[in-house]
């Protein structure tokens, strides 16, 4: 992670967009109710999921390059750490991302590395909503 802690605040103020790379149709699941709930504070969400859904009404794509690249600067990632690495080669190879998010749980040094070698700032192992509450 190259984005120290007192930087998170003004990170997260100066996107108005967000990628959700994972986007679940489960509402149970944190890959649903984080993008709703960034959603509610005034963030346009897309998503990325493999299998077609409408579930909270998101735009939701099934790879990462249908995303606009405009849409693509913020990218918070629901995928196991072991899948960051693919994830990591994925969002290089596109360009155009300046944010690369790693969700509660998620961190994998070497591909964050990387994605920093390609001067993308990566937050890792934080939740959106935990972050927004102690910011906001």
């Amino acid at each position: 992670m190259n984005v120290s802690d007192s930087e998170i605040k003004s990170l997260l103020q100066s996107y108005k967009s967000i990628t959700v790379y994972g986007l679940s149709h489960d509402p149970s699941k944190p890959s649903h109710y984080v993008p709703v709930f960034i959603r509610e504070k005034g963030w346009n969400v897309l998503g990325t999921y493999p299998k077609e859904h409408n579930v909270g009404s998101f735009p939701i794509f099934k790879n990462l390059n249908e995303i606009p690249k405009e849409d693509r600067k913020f990218i918070d990632v629901f995928r196991s750490s072991d899948k960051i690495p693919e994830v990591v080669d994925e969002i290089i190879a596109l360009g155009g991302t300046e944010v690369l998010w790693l969700q509660l749980g998620i961190s994998h040094p070497e591909a964050e590395k990387k994605a920093e070698d390609a001067g993308i700032k990566v937050v890792s192992n934080r939740c959106l909503i935990i972050e927004y509450n102690r910011f906001f």
